[in-house]
């Protein structure tokens, strides 16, 4: 029996894009073991709970391994096999008639990070769709408005190497579940803990990282710009400023001085539910080294004032000269400084476009884009969405809303292809179902947002069944549809050699991994050199002003998922959080996999002590959770994870999962969560949902 190993990166929505070694047996094709690679600096051979089984999934009896042809009625989940060529035929039939009798807009593409590799993610496919003029998705559920607050401040979104965190004095994790998140960071956080480092967690929940800090702050949801502007207030009132460096690197000094002057620690504890003593410590502390090391991901972002927290964040280690300092800065995704070494923009193709720019909507908004005219209601959009090509996602879970999402999907005048390994809450909606292969069966680059190397993944193994990589669909699509332009038809190889720059291609496909061409100590802001058009920081910013955000960082409490009527905040009085269930899911990829299931077996709501002692619930009664947008049936489990007026809900959960609390619905915890977007970057604020809780009846 010869057996040979492959490396590989994995493609997941996760920071820590880890490095992996498979091992295939020769003789029968088939990958025999996955473990992770323990030659990769960051991941150092370790792979999460998931990751291991991955070849459970690649296996699965219920994989998808051929085209399917919907024969039920949309839902239902009922397909019948199909070639290749009737499929291909039937889709290419179908887009084309659409395009003629509404125009190319009335085609939304719609995909998200179900991987996150360089081709597979999207290639391909833009150039496809540019061809057919189609719609483009713009905002996104996670990440534009964390960097669109970072660059309201930097000028980009490119922050500190976060593994430099291991040389910190005081590390504070803001809104980031490490732990279990970001589980490669944390040997890095315990290496500067071994060396005398304090760490602190500020996050509305108690999660598994809270608990193995050495201190926790639970502000209410929202209102972490609050206690911001009182650190900073205490920063400049106990003369804890580097006025060296705000003097030369930054902009607006004197105006934030004014602002924050209001912010005292009893005003932000008020609005924060924390005590003034708390914040007069963390200031402190902050204030008294410069080896201070902020460390954020986009949890954060998810509120109406979502990339106000991102750009008030990065104010801090200006304050007090942490920017100088190895371990001192501010981390959150470094997935921008990927740009040094990856241009993607090769893979747009404007000139294939005739007419007018495409048009733009926002993913988070597809429920009301979908379902846009029905019930009588007047329609928005012309031309309307009639067909809707979706892969590397599963909205039906993953979108807020997602009960728009459901009636717009149930349209019979809606056409929907899907590209999937699995039949997915969304894919039982789908017309046409092409097989997708996954990241064994197929070739790519995968940038990393959580650490600085790119990962090269080489295909272990043939594809199972009929399926084939995304980058292979959009070209048999473009054969179908008759394109014959041979920029839609280029190799995996060719896109990825194109995109890279300044790469030793053959070292990372020997080692599996490079680091991005930066230096070991990045400091990128030590000296100043913002990306601003003054080169400075800009603490206060008329750009910001003069688009209606305000030059300087503000709290402004959510409002708009309530209408700013307090009546709705009566029917509703409690915060829902949709934390992910980390130890088995990842979003929504894992949620079908008989050996990922939690034990509990179906999804529950979190509440605390007094909020159940309200409501006359216990551990396990059934209570029915609602507000206007929808209702689940769910198990309750009282912890002291929560503060009062807060309760949870886990996410990733498919919906007959849901149905196994007890009831019949097949929605998800997304069908209760609020669409109103972001402040600014195109996010979403379903973490500003209001929700009742009640025993179900």
């Amino acid at each position: 029996m010869a057996f040979r190993t492959v490396l590989g990166t994995c493609h997941h929505d996760c920071p820590d894009t880890c490095g992996w070694v498979a091992t295939v047996d020769d003789e029968t094709g088939r990958a025999v073991k996955l473990r992770g690679n323990p030659a990769h600096p960051y991941s150092r051979g370790e792979l999460c709970p998931k990751v291991n089984r991955f070849l459970d999934r690649v296996y699965s009896p219920d994989r998808i391994l051929t085209p399917l042809v919907r024969v039920g009625a949309k839902g239902e989940g009922r397909f019948e096999p199909s070639s290749w060529e009737h499929a291909l035929a039937l889709t290419a039939e179908r887009l084309l008639a659409v395009r003629a009798e509404y125009g190319g807009e009335a085609i939304w593409p719609f995909n998200s990070a179900g991987t996150q590799g360089l081709v597979q993610m999207s290639s391909l496919d833009r150039r496809l769709f540019a061809k057919l003029g189609s719609t483009r998705g713009v905002g996104s559920v996670c990440g534009l408005t964390a960097g669109a607050g970072t660059k309201a401040t930097l000028g980009s979104g490119r922050g500190c190497d976060p593994t430099d965190v291991r040389f910190a004095e005081l590390v504070i994790l803001w809104g980031t579940n490490t732990l279990l998140t970001n589980r490669h960071l944390w040997p890095f956080v315990e290496e500067a803990r071994a060396a005398g480092a304090t760490v602190v967690v500020i996050d509305p929940m108690r999660t598994a990282t809270a608990e193995s800090a050495d201190w926790f702050m639970q502000p209410r949801p929202g209102t972490d710009v609050a206690l911001m502007l009182a650190l900073m207030h205490v920063l400049v009132r106990d003369d804890l400023i580097d006025h060296a460096y705000v003097d030369a690197h930054t902009v607006g000094y004197e105006r934030l001085v004014e602002q924050v002057a209001g912010w005292s620690p009893e005003r932000a504890a008020v609005v924060c539910g924390l005590e003034p003593a708390e914040i007069e410590r963390l200031a402190a502390a902050y204030g008294s080294t410069r080896k201070a090391f902020v460390r954020t991901l986009i949890g954060a972002e998810h509120h109406e004032n979502g990339a106000m927290f991102y750009r008030t964040l990065a104010c801090l280690p200006a304050l007090t000269g942490a920017w100088r300092e190895r371990g001192g800065g501010f981390a959150r995704s470094v997935g921008t400084w990927s740009d040094v070494n990856v241009d993607d923009s090769v893979f747009d193709a404007p000139h294939l476009v005739s007419g007018q720019p495409r048009r733009g909507l926002n993913v988070n908004h597809l429920g009301r884009f979908l379902a846009d005219g029905l019930d009588g209601a007047q329609a928005t959009l012309d031309p309307p969405i009639t067909a809707l090509v979706v892969w590397a996602a599963n909205p039906l879970v993953t979108i807020p809303n997602a009960g728009l999402i459901r009636r717009g999907l149930e349209r019979d005048d809606l056409f929907t292809v899907v590209s999937e390994q699995f039949m997915t809450d969304t894919a039982r909606y789908a017309d046409v179902i092409f097989p997708a292969t996954t990241q064994l069966e197929q070739l790519d680059v995968v940038p990393a947002w959580g650490h600085l190397y790119l990962g090269w993944n080489e295909p272990a193994i043939a594809p199972v069944g009929e399926s084939v990589p995304n980058s292979e669909l959009w070209r048999r699509l473009a054969g179908a549809l008759g394109f014959t332009e041979p920029e839609l038809f280029e190799s995996d190889e060719s896109l990825i050699a194109s995109a890279l720059r300044d790469v030793d291609v053959e070292r990372l496909r020997a080692d599996g991994f490079v680091r991005l061409s930066l230096p070991d100590d990045l400091l990128p802001y030590a000296e100043g050199g913002f990306a601003t058009a003054s080169g400075r920081l800009l603490l206060a910013s008329d750009d910001l002003k003069r688009e209606g955000h305000g030059a300087l960082p503000t709290f402004v409490a959510a409002g708009e998922s309530t209408g700013g009527d307090a009546r709705l905040a009566e029917r509703f009085p409690l915060t829902l959080l949709t934390p992910k269930t980390h130890t088995k899911f990842l979003n929504s990829s894992y949620s079908a996999l008989p050996g990922h299931a939690p034990i509990e077996g179906a999804p529950w709501v979190e509440l605390d002590q007094a909020d159940a002692d309200e409501r006359g619930l216990t551990d396990g009664d059934l209570a029915r959770v609602w507000n206007d947008r929808g209702s689940l049936v769910l198990a309750v489990k009282v912890t002291k994870r929560l503060r009062s007026g807060v309760a949870a809900v886990p996410f990733g959960w498919w919906g007959h999962q849901h149905a196994d609390a007890g009831h019949d619905s097949d929605s998800t915890a997304n069908v209760l969560t609020n669409d109103t977007l972001t402040d600014w970057g195109g996010g979403v604020a379903y973490s500003d949902t209001l929700v009742q809780v009640a025993r179900a009846s």
